[in-house]
Parts: C-alpha cells; structure tokens; sequence
C-alpha cells in the first residue's frame, strides 16, 4: 500500500469518526432507555437540547424546545397505551411557549401517572411541561425556573414597566407593539399554569403560583431548587433513580480542546482514599 493510499485511508477514517461516535451514542441510549422502561414499566420520553457536534467540521448547534419537537412527543404519547405511566426526562433551557405548551397539555391529559425528571435544569418552556406533570423528581441541585413570557429579546414584564415609566409620547412604535404582544402573553401564560396547576393545589394556591411564576417576579434565568419549589407546594421529589443521571452522561456536549472542568471520572469514597503518592 502506497504512502498516497494510507493518506486517503485517515481522510476517510477522520470523517467517518464523528459518524460512527454518533451512531453508537444513539444506541447506548436506546439500549438504557429500554432498560429503564423494563425497569419502571413506563415509556420513557427524553427531551434533551445540549450542543452536539453533528457535522464533520465539528460545529455545534444549538437546541431549543420548537414544533419538531412537540410533534415527537406527541406521536411518542399516541403510541402509548392511556394507562402506561410516562416519564419525561427534561433538560432544556426552554423555547416556544406554543411547542411547550402542547407537550404540557398533553401529558396533562394522560390517564397513566406522568413523572417529569429533572437531572439538572429544566427552564422557562421546560418548567411549563414539569408543571404539567403528576410529579417532579429533581437531583438534589438541579434547577427549575420562572414561566414568564418573553416578547422578542425582552421579558414581557419589562416591556410593559419600561412603557409605564415613560410619557406616551417618548415611546415608539416597537416598543408600544411589544408592550401591546405583552399585554395578552403574560394573561395567557397565567391561565396556562393555572389550568395546569388546578388538579394538584387548591384554587388560591394555583392563583398565586401561576402569577408567580409567569408575571416577572424573577428574572428568567432565575434557578429555583427542589427546596424552593417544595415550598411552594408542587409535587417534588429529590431521590432521582441513577438510570437518569447515566443517561445524561450520553448526551455529551462537543468535544473541546481545553475542557473548563476535568476530573478523574473514578467514585470516590470514605473507606477507598486515593493512595498516597510514589516518591
């Protein structure tokens, strides 16, 4: 084999690699989903967005929750029997309230009990759907956050206090069309959450909740731990199965020359120190 032939063989290796990496996450995946469904006697449902390197050049993209998405989900609840538990494991910074908002409605509507598993954060769109759950399970830190619509690149909430401040006159058109977008998306929201709320707290704690959550209390980014959410009387659990947390560890973000954390990947514990070092 000639030098020229070994050369085109690593061209053609190189880029068949991420191709063939993504193949075996996929199955490792679909291997541990059917175990955890065996397992739980549940249909299992993953509505992960982390970065993945999908294309040769190693671009990442970057995932929201959007209609593709709710269209799976749904087609994944019509295939389950209305007795079948779900589980819906979350970990997404959110997206389209509308794509939201049909997964939530849905699994809403499940006959079978709807578990939403939280490993470590599940944000504006993705606190929509958990509310929409019969229970939340969260690790002990993982996140939830705030409902709150935004309009364009701005919470509604802001919009419409940033119009409250200012005469009529010194306000222009954008900004009072986005005030007017505001004014109907945080009602909007509100009656969602309520409606989502009704069947697991009493009407005034519904009302409060939903009003909390959507109308800028916080900002958006606002985390609110299992601790926080329990006392607002949600469903929550912190005892999240490890079948979850392996999971995760399958939805890889890209690869980096420089990682920002790095570890030795071993358990460490009490009875097995590490050893003490060679000299």
């Amino acid at each position: 084999m000639s030098p020229g032939d070994l050369l085109w063989l690593f061209f053609m290796f190189s880029a068949l690699q991420p191709v063939l990496r993504q193949r075996f996450l996929e199955a490792s995946r679909a291997r541990l989903i059917a175990r955890i469904e065996r397992q739980r006697g549940s249909r299992v449902i993953l509505l992960v967005h982390r970065q993945e390197t999908m294309s040769i050049l190693g671009f990442p993209v970057f995932r929201y929750i959007d209609v593709d998405d709710s269209e799976a989900v749904l087609r994944a609840i019509h295939l389950t029997d209305p007795e079948v538990p779900l589980d819906i494991v979350l970990h997404t910074p959110g997206g389209l309230v509308l794509a939201s908002l049909q997964i939530a409605r849905a699994i809403h509507k499940h006959k079978g009990k709807v578990t939403a598993v939280v490993p470590h954060y599940a944000m504006s769109g993705g606190t929509l759907i958990a509310l929409a759950a019969d229970e939340i399970v969260m690790s002990e830190y993982a996140v939830v956050g705030p409902v709150d619509p935004q309009v364009g690149q701005y919470a509604a909430a802001s919009v419409l206090k940033a119009v409250s401040r200012k005469p009529i006159e010194r306000v222009n058109d954008e900004t009072l069309i986005l005030a007017d977008q505001a004014e109907k998306a945080i009602p909007q929201v509100r009656d969602a959450v309520r409606e989502l709320l009704a069947d697991k707290t009493p009407n005034d704690k519904a009302d409060e909740l939903a009003r909390l959550l959507s109308e800028g209390t916080w900002t958006h980014d606002h985390p609110i731990t299992y601790e926080t959410a329990r006392t607002f009387g949600l469903p929550v659990r912190s005892d999240i199965p490890s079948e979850f947390l392996d999971l995760m560890h399958l939805y890889p973000q890209p690869v980096r020359r420089q990682p920002g954390v790095e570890y030795l990947p071993e358990r460490r514990r009490t009875e097995n120190p590490l050893p003490p070092p060679e000299r």
